[in-house]
């Protein structure tokens, strides 16, 4: 063995062991975008976020009307993790969708119109069928996978799918049959969402929030973003604890992500930006665990 050779082990030795210090110390924040496929307009915010080129998951209601132009937006992109979120229920007037195993299929998860209900509370008043739930939940992951995008995790629009103990479990069912992880089932601490934030303290908001954080598990962020524009800006929420002027928060969040601020400060060397399949690719899906719920 020359000597150079072994001077090159050493040093490749020491720079693998510095970078597997380095990556303990780090703090790794989760960015994980919610909604995409829902409209239009929260898609040409997605492509905005994906040129970014920083990793993040996108998780795309595949259950919406725009959810193709959404899948195309990802495609290619190796930085993008992919999810299926989840969806049963359809919270906007005059813009409402439905199921994609059919309505005559899952009845009990539909209104006398034959979409999803706008709330969680009336779902599960009009007592809807388990059996119909995983009906539904796999239709859509199974559109997803036909769709092109390697899917790697599921997470529920408004908490829908894990209402109950009897719904969560079907979800892990289908994680596990599908080889798919399912946020929050790794160590993800939910940083305080900015959705509630005002809309001028948002950028404020996010920046303070990641300077402050502290080491221990991973750090998850859920973001809405979205374009103030006719489309969004004409939407309104059926539910009453749905925030005014959603178009003007979800533009916000959307500026706050992609100002030079915040990408300064998630880029900081304490961070790390992960997402579900770095997640994934380190762990293993058998290191997922099921969140101790309040």
């Amino acid at each position: 063995m020359t000597r150079r050779f072994l001077c090159s082990i050493i040093i490749t030795a020491l720079a693998v062991g510095s970078l597997s210090t380095q990556t303990k110390e780090q703090i790794p924040i989760l960015l994980r975008f919610d909604d995409w496929g829902m409209s239009h307009s929260v898609n040409a915010a997605a492509k905005k976020v994906v040129a970014t080129g920083i990793p993040l998951s996108a998780s795309i209601m595949f259950a919406c009307p725009w959810y193709q132009e959404a899948v195309e937006i990802v495609k290619g992109q190796p930085h993008v993790s992919v999810g299926v979120h989840l969806t049963l229920n359809a919270e906007w007037k005059n813009f409402r969708w439905g199921p994609v195993a059919g309505r005559s299929v899952v009845p009990t998860l539909v209104d006398s119109l034959g979409f999803f209900f706008p709330s969680r509370s009336a779902l599960f008043g009009n007592k809807p069928s388990l059996a119909e739930i995983e009906i539904e939940l796999r239709a859509q992951i199974d559109r997803a996978v036909r769709s092109g995008v390697r899917i790697d995790y599921l997470d529920y629009h408004m908490g829908a799918a894990v209402q109950t103990v009897e719904t969560r479990a079907i979800v892990e069912r289908l994680a596990a049959e599908y080889g798919l992880a399912v946020s929050r089932y790794f160590d993800e601490v939910d940083v305080e969402s900015g959705y509630a934030v005002p809309v001028s303290n948002k950028l404020d908001s996010m920046v303070n929030r990641t300077k402050a954080l502290k080491p221990g598990g991973t750090k998850l962020y859920v973001i809405h973003v979205g374009m103030d524009d006719a489309e969004l800006g004409a939407m309104e929420d059926l539910n009453v604890f749905g925030p005014k002027g959603m178009s003007k928060h979800r533009q916000s969040e959307l500026d706050a992500v992609l100002s030079p601020q915040f990408l300064s400060v998630i880029r900081d060397p304490r961070f790390r930006l992960v997402n579900y399949r770095t997640l994934i690719d380190e762990r293993g899906l058998r290191a997922m665990k099921r969140p101790v719920l309040e």
